[in-house]
């Protein structure tokens, strides 16, 4: 038998041993019975049925592509990152854009908020800043999220996402009104994710060297301009390609013509949070730029599609909780309470070692890996000198801490209990949804109330139906008139 030649590749198996033949299994005999010591076959069909790790529970849909963060202006007033430390200066990101309710397999066209998750992979570690294309969200507890998100997704009886279901939850959360308004309106189905803004949603902390505190709010705006789907538009689209966004995504970024964004902040001096007219880390309303106006910051641009979107994109993870040194959390309870969770998604879905993986490891930093005393675990992978301590303090020259706060520390007072947030001037549920809809032309007024009452109507109890119509009714007479008179409209034909 002749030698293949020394530049062939060989297939193996996952132990590196050579396969012989990968088109036909092992039997007794010709066209005998297979035989259990066929190790390949064995190892493919077991390998095949664990190819796949549980779905987000939310965010399940998404794409995902490589960039960077260019500063363009001087923001070293504010905070003392390092990533934000020099004009000019560029920071490797990875972004992972997402459908919420959906799953897996659900269509990109949907109307559905869009998950924004960035991850800058700065010289101080991994900083994510996890947040939506609206600036605004459902729910301001966090208690309340596992059943709005149960609310939303397929009821257990039916199998399929139910109106009774979507509707009677907003019924009785009323500050939903806001976030609503959002959504059933014209930018409630982006064209594609390069024609969407990406908010950071919640209030986050910045503190300077001097160690002053700012809240700020983060707002990325697209440089492709804001284009959206009408609800035809969006399911003729979601029936031809179910992948649109990741199509336009990936061909966008293949061609050479490169998304864009410029980020924007709003930044507020921390000693005016207490007395502002509303609750400024209330997750359903945004701040006026009238009171606080945005200043630029820098840019981000996509330039590089993952080389695999299951082990680059399903395996992305996003915790809000990688802060850097300059930046840190506000008492949003919304975003306290997603400390806990994403990271605790991670450890579920991924392992305990998930920010061993490529696209989750801390590129940036001295050594290109988190230096610290973790070890073991499932798919433990990062290799230390076998003399290294797994513990601290000690003797012999492992990593030590800091002493230095990554953030100001957080004012507290009164006694621990179930709290509702303190009243603030202007704290209702209704006043920014009103003030969103009194911005809107009267085209874009009679789309909102044509969506709304589209998927009202077809709620079968009268009670939910009425709740609802109020919510509407307290943002503004003219919303709630029409949305009433249109729902009933649609249900007497």
């Amino acid at each position: 038998m002749s030698k293949p030649t020394l530049t062939a590749r060989f297939l193996t198996t996952e132990a590196g041993a050579p396969v012989a033949d990968n088109q036909n299994s092992a039997t007794a005999g010709a066209g005998g019975p297979l035989v259990l010591q066929d190790q390949h076959l064995l190892e493919k069909l077991a390998r095949f049925n664990r190819e796949r790790i549980p779905e987000r529970v939310v965010h399940a849909r998404g794409s995902g592509a490589y960039g960077y963060f260019e500063v363009t202006d001087d923001v070293t007033a504010f905070t003392r990152a390092g990533f934000l430390d020099t004009v000019g200066k560029r920071t490797g990101t990875f972004i992972r854009f997402s459908t919420v309710a959906d799953s897996l397999g659900g269509p990109d066209a949907a109307r559905d908020p869009r998950g924004f998750a960035l991850k800058f992979y700065t010289e101080e570690g991994n900083y994510d800043l996890v947040g939506n294309n609206t600036p605004v969200f459902f729910i301001k507890d966090p208690i309340k999220f596992p059943d709005f998100i149960h609310s939303q997704k397929r009821d257990p009886f039916t199998g399929k996402q139910e109106p009774d279901n979507v509707w009677d939850f907003w019924a009785h959360s009323p500050e939903a009104t806001h976030q609503i308004t959002w959504l059933m309106g014209d930018r409630g189905i982006p064209a594609s994710y390069r024609h969407m803004n990406g908010y950071g949603s919640h209030t986050y902390q910045w503190t300077n060297a001097e160690g002053e505190a700012f809240f700020v709010k983060y707002h990325f705006k697209t440089n492709q301009g804001i284009r959206c789907l009408s609800g035809e538009q969006a399911a003729e689209l979601a029936g031809k390609d179910p992948n649109s966004h990741q199509t336009d995504l990936l061909q966008s970024i293949e061609r050479g013509i490169y998304p864009s964004w410029t980020l924007y902040a709003q930044i507020m001096p921390a000693a005016e949070a207490a007395h502002y007219r509303f609750n400024p880390f209330d997750l359903t309303k945004v701040w006026p730029h009238a009171d606080y106006p945005l200043q630029r910051v820098g840019r981000l641009v996509l330039d590089r599609n993952p080389d695999n979107v299951f082990a680059e994109v399903e395996q992305s993870a996003f915790s809000p909780n990688n802060f850097v040194p300059g930046i840190g959390p506000s008492p949003d309870k919304m975003l306290q309470g997603r400390l806990f969770a994403y990271a605790d998604a991670h450890r579920y879905r991924l392992g305990v070692n998930h920010t061993q993986l490529p696209v989750n490891a801390p590129k940036g930093v001295a050594g290109g890996r988190a230096d610290n005393y973790g070890r073991d675990g499932l798919m433990a992978a990062n290799g230390y000198d076998r003399h290294a301590k797994n513990y601290e303090p000690n003797s012999y020259g492992g990593p030590v801490q800091t002493n230095e706060a990554l953030s100001a520390p957080l004012a507290v007072s009164g006694h621990t209990g179930t709290h509702e947030a303190p009243a603030h001037t202007k704290d209702d549920d209704f006043f920014q949804a009103g003030e969103l809809y009194r911005l809107m032309s009267e085209d874009e007024r009679k789309r909102l109330v044509e969506t709304i009452a589209g998927g009202l109507s077809q709620v079968g109890r009268d009670d939910v139906i009425e709740k609802n119509l109020a919510h509407f009714h307290a943002a503004d007479p003219d919303y709630g008139k029409r949305v009433e008179a249109r729902v009933q409209e649609l249900r007497e034909d």
